[in-house]
């Protein structure tokens, strides 16, 4: 039986707090890319909505992460092949990652035409009256469940206490809860960075993808020969192109302001 007095007596040592302030900064970083889908997600909402689908999005985020921390036996049963594919090991894992992947893939692929097209327009009520809010919810609590393994995973390296571990979850959480409406509205009113934030989750999507597929060939090669790819170059493209664009946002309202100048001079 889990020793949960143990767990609390950790959770306020210092080990603990040390532990749960780094899985906390841990946690919101690997957080950006579900604020990002859900910042999306629910600007196909009424914008009544909108509020509403973010905070039950976040929530429903932290529910099934703080699920998944009780049973973090059954989730590293998860790596075990399930089934052989000739000498390719197909575990839940890499089943999870690469349906994960490809359900971004195409969700995000179908979102990206839709602006390169200009098929819908953000700001048309009557468009985003015909969107369900159930479905944007599933698709929340769809890519939810797929983003909390990455989590899940980073908690256990970090920490084996369960109770630190849901402690940073809950606090990470809070934290995204809180700033989250600012990170949609930034997202949404500026079109350049809504466009790399789309790309930045087809890069999740095919990082996933790939994850699975890796994965699963893991099982056909030794362990010093298995393969790790490193998310980081995905967040370092996303940092560069976001500084990017806002050097470009400030030289477009420079350039609007000095246009105004120049208008009022000649009249």
């Amino acid at each position: 039986m889990h020793d949960w007095s143990k767990d609390f007596d950790t959770l306020f040592s210092v080990k603990g707090a040390i532990e749960l302030l780094t899985l906390s900064v841990l946690e919101i970083i690997l957080g950006i890319d579900n604020i990002i889908f859900i910042s999306i997600a629910v600007n196909k909402l009424p914008r009544a909505q909108q509020g509403n689908g973010r905070t039950i999005g976040l929530a429903l985020a932290l529910i099934v992460r703080s699920v998944l921390l009780l049973f973090v036996g059954w989730i590293a049963g998860l790596v075990d092949p399930l089934f052989m594919v000739g000498p390719y090991g197909i575990s839940g894992k890499s089943i999870i990652l690469t349906g994960g992947g490809v359900f971004l893939l195409v969700k995000t692929w179908k979102e990206l035409m839709e602006k390169v097209h200009e098929e819908s327009d953000v700001d048309d009520e009557s468009i985003r009256k015909n969107t369900s809010f159930g479905s944007i919810i599933l698709q929340i609590i769809i890519i939810d469940f797929i983003f909390s393994f990455d989590s899940i995973l980073a908690a256990v390296g970090v920490s084996g206490n369960v109770v630190v571990m849901i402690s940073a979850v809950v606090l990470s959480m809070v934290m995204m809860m809180l700033f989250s409406g600012v990170v949609a509205d930034f997202i949404n009113r500026n079109q350049g960075i809504k466009t790399i934030a789309l790309v930045f989750l087809l890069a999740i999507g095919g990082i996933l993808l790939a994850e699975g597929l890796i994965d699963a060939y893991n099982f056909s090669v030794p362990e010093t020969a298995h393969i790790e790819l490193n998310k980081n170059y995905a967040y370092i493209a996303l940092a560069f192109a976001l500084i990017v664009e806002l050097f470009n946002m400030r030289e477009r309202t420079l350039r609007k302001e000095k246009d105004l100048e120049l208008e009022k001079k000649k009249d």
